[in-house]
């Protein structure tokens, strides 16, 4: 019986790419996103060159019973799920006080919520085939406080700090959890959060190695993968206490998100 992989935000980016790879190797794969007609164009091209089935299912994962749905709708396709991949997510930058919060309220319900809900709507039946696998993709945001990102970088945290626990309660138990966190990708994260100065580091890469890294590190029943050598360093070697140092320190680096002019504006004693 074929091994069927559930991707959310499988429409672009990180998401197709790993409907892409997982694909090649042979699973059968479940596309989720708001976008119908890309799924569609994505699952064709897929079976033709796989062989694969490819399903499509249309949801919003901003919506509170967007996890319900999701698991109505494979039960009415007889379909399950062996690898569940929460990729689906988006960010916002910039001074707290100037971000919409319903935009940042629809930030966590994908980045956390839906993610939480989908993975207690479809782990249960892995636990009973005795098999399967979640990778959810956090970021190396995950790692330290990220001012200007404030409600993105606590919500990786989040990712990342669920991934490890679960890692832990169910790797006795035939399942396997990775936590993927890479840094900036080249990926149309930076169309949604509306300024590529949100790539903070300066450098990107691209969406392939980035899978390739994580299903490597899947195999390998790795806890969490910081794909790039300069990710891995700062996942790894950035201290992490004081806490209040760190967050000092890593607002040094995030603050070139914000326009020249607010920059310019901050009072003296919080100059750099």
């Amino acid at each position: 019986m074929n091994s069927t992989a559930l991707i959310t935000g499988a429409s672009s980016g990180l998401g197709a790419e790993f409907a892409a790879q997982l694909a090649a190797q042979g699973r059968d794969v479940i596309l989720v996103a708001r976008s119908g007609d890309r799924l569609a164009a994505l699952a064709e091209r897929l079976t033709a060159e796989h062989g694969v089935r490819a399903h499509v299912l249309v949801q919003d994962l901003a919506e509170p019973d967007a996890a319900r749905r999701i698991a109505d709708g494979l039960t009415a396709r007889g379909l399950s799920v062996d690898l569940l991949v929460n990729n689906a997510g988006f960010g916002t930058c910039g001074r707290f006080e100037e971000i919409s919060g319903a935009r940042d309220h629809d930030q966590l319900m994908v980045n956390v919520v839906a993610l939480v809900d989908l993975t207690h709507e479809l782990l249960p039946g892995m636990l009973e085939r005795g098999r399967g696998a979640v990778v959810n993709v956090a970021s190396n945001a995950a790692f330290q406080p990220a001012p200007y990102f404030a409600v993105y970088g606590a919500a990786k945290a989040f990712v990342l700090n669920f991934g490890l626990a679960l890692r832990q309660e169910y790797r006795r138990r035939g399942i396997r959890v990775l936590t993927l966190c890479p840094g900036p990708v080249e990926t149309a994260f930076f169309d949604t959060i509306g300024t590529r100065r949100a790539a903070v580091t300066g450098s990107m890469t691209t969406a392939e190695p980035v899978v390739r890294a994580a299903l490597r590190a899947l195999e390998r029943d790795r806890g969490y993968v910081s794909p790039g050598l300069g990710n891995a360093l700062a996942a790894h070697l950035t201290p992490r206490r004081p806490r209040t140092l760190v967050a000092a320190i890593a607002e040094r680096v995030t603050r070139k998100v914000l326009a020249p002019s607010a920059v310019s504006s901050t009072s003296p004693e919080h100059a750099a």
